[in-house]
This record gives C-alpha cells, structure tokens and sequence, in this order.
C-alpha cells in the first residue's frame, strides 16, 4: 500500500482550518451539563456523533460515515455567529443563510475540495431529503432535548417547550418516533414532578 504525504500547504491549510473550528468548543448553548455548566455547541456535536454511533446498528441501509460527517459539521457556521436557542428562533429569521454564510468564512482556509465536501454536508443537512440529513436533523434535537432532561437547568426552565419542539423533525423516522416517545416521557414526568412540588 502506498502513503502519499499531503504537502505542507495542505496540512497548513487544513491547521488554519482547524483553528478556527476550535472556537466551536467556546460557543455556548442554553443546554446545561448534569453540573450546572452551559455547553458548548462542540460538546453537543460530540454527543450527538456518540448517539449515531449507538444506535448505528438500528439503521440499516444508512451511510453511517456520511450521517456522522453531516453530524460533525451541522452547527460548525456557529463558531463565529454563535447559537441562538431553539425558544428564541423565528420562521423567517435568516438564521440558516447567516449559518451557511459563516461557515463558508470558516473553510475558507481549506483546499477547494475539502472546503466543497464540508458545505455540501451542510446542505445536505439544511435540505433534510436524504436518509442520512433526516436522521441527522432528528437525532440533533433529541440530544438537545435528551440534555435537557438531564441537565440541572435554571428553575424557571420551560419544559413544556420540549414537548412541542422538533416534531417535524423527530416524526420522520421509525427510530426517531420511537427515541422521541421516551424523551417526551423524561419530560412529561419533570413537569409532574415540578407540579407536585
């Protein structure tokens, strides 16, 4: 087998690139840790790749490889603009192009093809019309929400908002229906909870 070594503007492209990707583990989110902490967006990608990697045995006909790169780069454009809460985005909003936008000045360092790959996985993702992007989109708000249950939130955190949040999304698929039936149960029995208190 033969090893060919990228050349050194390669590799130092592909560092430049990774620089700047590296702001992603300092972009927070409203999610909180089991301690208290705010995530950061890096930390939820992490999760939701782990998530993909648990459950790629329940997704047949799937392209695990291609499902997890949509996974890694869907919030990459967050690492200059940042995230805005799901409780605060509006229809109409721009959000999307100003994130497309973003992360296109975030590859910008790397070689052409590799800077194409990256947006186009985020496209695809943004489309949600293949196999790969729905289970993307879908398993991105259950680990939202799967955060949400478990992380030690402030007192007046709505939790009623999760169980109207990204039905669009998690209704599109057998597995996602079936997730999004026992997180939408983690949910139901905190809002008990919270009423009997």
């Amino acid at each position: 087998m033969t090893v060919t070594t990228p050349s050194f503007e390669r590799i130092s492209a592909v560092l430049a690139f990774l620089d700047e990707a590296n702001r992603l583990k300092d972009t927070l989110r409203s999610g909180r840790t089991p301690e208290g902490r705010q995530e950061s967006t890096a930390e939820h990608s992490w999760r939701l790749c782990l998530l993909v990697m648990v459950l790629a045995g329940e997704l047949e006909g799937v392209d695990i490889l291609r499902l997890l790169k949509i996974c890694i780069v869907h919030d990459l454009g967050e690492a200059i603009s940042g995230d805005v809460p799901a409780i605060d985005q509006r229809a109409g909003d721009e959000r999307a192009s100003r994130e497309r936008a973003d992360l296109i000045t975030l590859c910008a360092p790397l070689p052409e093809d590799l800077k194409a790959e990256i947006v186009a996985l985020w496209d695809e993702y943004a489309e949600a019309a293949t196999p790969e992007a729905i289970l993307a989109k879908g398993l991105d708000k259950i680990e939202t929400m799967l955060t949400h249950s478990t992380g030690k939130n402030d007192a007046d955190f709505d939790y009623r908002f999760n169980l109207g949040y990204g039905l669009e999304a998690t209704g599109r698929h057998p597995l996602l229906r079936a997730l999004r039936a026992q997180v939408d149960a983690r949910h139901r029995a905190i809002l008990e909870r919270q009423q009997s208190s």
